[in-house]
């Protein structure tokens, strides 16, 4: 059981959209944290060792970004494009324009990504103004895309089994979390609901699963970061002082703390809101993946 008294904000900076967590332990001495704010165009930074958060300003929204496999920075998910981008003392640096869907509306954006244990890249695109349902799952291989389901409105937080078997990904505004089973060649069948939430619950947003193959989510608009079995019941909560709880990632050497966003859009009533929390979870985390990059580093 997660002590909800452990929670701590390990950085009270107010992202108005933070997302993103992702863990990269070859950073700093040991480890850091780094999440976005899609809203407020920034890239942060939260090193562990330090105890220090650092953020930079970007000239374009960036939604979610995961490790390259050969060490050279990171595969970026911008609002309108895929980019290389590298990180540095400095701040981020756009290398190159990568590869980006075909055939998305203007009025969209990208959204949430997940590495899987082959290093495919799973992400998500979602209407920007969350009305229409014009958002689709996506899967990257080195530099090509493929379209994997459609009709969301905001396709959010991919998270993938410890077998690798299943993914989960869910349409926030519908209350839904999809399962989706998942083939070594990276092929999704047999699309069905798993988890809905009640009108008192929120709507869920980012997700990642533990070793046990527990899923955590965040609850949007419901304060809260929930546990759920491999079955799909409800196993504890944890409640936050922020009431728009955006995603989740495992960190930490042994993996045992877990990093939570949250964000301050439209809650300036909120004094928490938009934080970073950490809380060690009673759960151990899934190693963090990397995008497969074979030979070309350009």
């Amino acid at each position: 059981m997660v002590d909800a008294s452990m929670i701590e904000c390990v950085w009270s900076g107010r992202a108005r959209l933070g997302e993103g967590p992702v863990w990269c332990p070859d950073r700093g001495d040991a480890g850091q944290l780094l999440f976005v704010d899609i809203l407020g165009s920034r890239l942060h930074v939260h090193d562990l060792a330090s105890r220090n958060t650092h953020g930079w300003k970007m000239d374009e929204a960036c939604c979610w970004l995961v490790p390259r496999s050969d060490g050279d920075g990171f595969i970026a998910g911008l609002r309108s494009r895929l980019v290389h981008l590298r990180l540095d003392d400095a701040g981020p640096h756009l290398v190159s324009e990568w590869t980006t869907p075909l055939g998305e509306p203007a009025g969209n954006r990208f959204n949430d990504a997940k590495v899987d244990a082959q290093g495919r890249l799973w992400f998500g695109s979602m209407d920007d103004a969350a009305k229409h349902s014009s958002g689709s799952l996506y899967c990257l291989v080195e530099r090509n895309i493929a379209c994997q389901d459609t009709g969301y409105r905001v396709a959010n937080g991919p998270a993938i089994t410890p077998d690798g078997r299943t993914l989960y990904h869910s349409d926030t505004p519908r209350g839904v979390i999809y399962a989706f089973d998942l083939s070594a060649s990276g092929k999704l069948t047999g699309k069905r609901e798993h988890i809905r939430f009640s009108a008192t619950q929120g709507y869920p947003d980012g997700m990642t699963c533990d070793s046990e193959g527990g899923l955590w989510v965040a609850h949007w608009d419901g304060g809260r970061l929930s546990r759920f079995r491999v079955d799909g019941v409800l196993d504890e909560t944890l409640p936050l002082p922020a009431s728009r709880v955006t995603s989740c990632a495992f960190g930490g050497v042994d993996l045992d703390q877990l990093f939570i966003t949250t964000a301050a859009f439209e809650r300036d009533g909120e004094p928490s809101a938009g934080g970073l929390f950490r809380v060690v979870a009673g759960f151990r985390g899934l190693p963090p993946e990397r995008f497969a990059i074979s030979g070309d580093s350009a």
